[in-house]
Formats: C-alpha cells, sequence, structure tokens
C-alpha cells in the first residue's frame, strides 16, 4: 500500500482561542460544524454523520494549542488529522490550522475542499 500524502490547510479565524478550542474539542462545539453528533468513551470519539459513526481515537491535546485523533479504521500507523490553533506573533490574528493524511493528489484536493467547507461552517456558527 503506497504511503498516504499528508496535507495542511491554514484559515484565519476571528474568535478567541478559548472559543475556537472549545469548538475543537468538546462533543458541543465539534457537533455545531464538524459532524451532527459526538460521543465521548474515554479516548474514542464517535463522531456522527446522518446516523452513521465514525470512531476516532484522541491522541493528543494541549489546551488552547491543538487536538490530535486518529480514525480507528485507517490501518496505516501515521496518519491522523489534527486541528490546532495558530497565533500571528505581530497581528495576533488567529487561525485554524488542518493536519490531515489523503491517499493521492485528487483526494488532496477534495479534502482539501472539505475541510474549508467545515471551517467555513465553524465561523458561520461562531460569528467570524
Amino acid at each position: 500500500m503506497p504511503e498516504k500524502i499528508m496535507f495542511q490547510t491554514e484559515i484565519p479565524i476571528k474568535t478567541s482561542v478559548g472559543i475556537l478550542y472549545d469548538m475543537m474539542t468538546t462533543p458541543s462545539g465539534l457537533s455545531d460544524w464538524f459532524c451532527d453528533d459526538v460521543n465521548i468513551d474515554g479516548k474514542v470519539y464517535s463522531f456522527f454523520w446522518d446516523g452513521e459513526a465514525e470512531r476516532a481515537e484522541l491522541l493528543r491535546m494541549s489546551k488552547n494549542e491543538f487536538v490530535r485523533f486518529k480514525w480507528l479504521e485507517d490501518e496505516e500507523e501515521s496518519t491522523y488529522f489534527e486541528l490546532r490553533i495558530k497565533i500571528d506573533g505581530i497581528t495576533k490574528d488567529v487561525a485554524l490550522v488542518v493536519t490531515d493524511f489523503a491517499d493521492n493528489q485528487e483526494e488532496v484536493e477534495e479534502n482539501t475542499l472539505l475541510w474549508e467547507s467545515q471551517i467555513n461552517d465553524l465561523k458561520r456558527v461562531i460569528g467570524a
């Protein structure tokens, strides 16, 4: 199996770090923009879309910085998806940086568009 391609997308969001972190890590926050519903059982998050669950393990998180998950059905050990808060050192502008993996370049482009759409939903929810 060929190795997956890591990609990142960075989108500025006019909000506070605390609000953005809550939207990235809490069930209520995630269900407002990322999926329809979220259940947490220890380190396993079940994300629901149209009644179907996709499960991911919480790998790491750091308060007001980032959260990293690994899809349980993804057999490749080195893949994950990460939501990271980036703060510009000079302007203090906030951005969300998404790191994810795809099977090929076409999927990179599709997934980038999907993440951008999801983050636009996030911006709409928080009024950014």
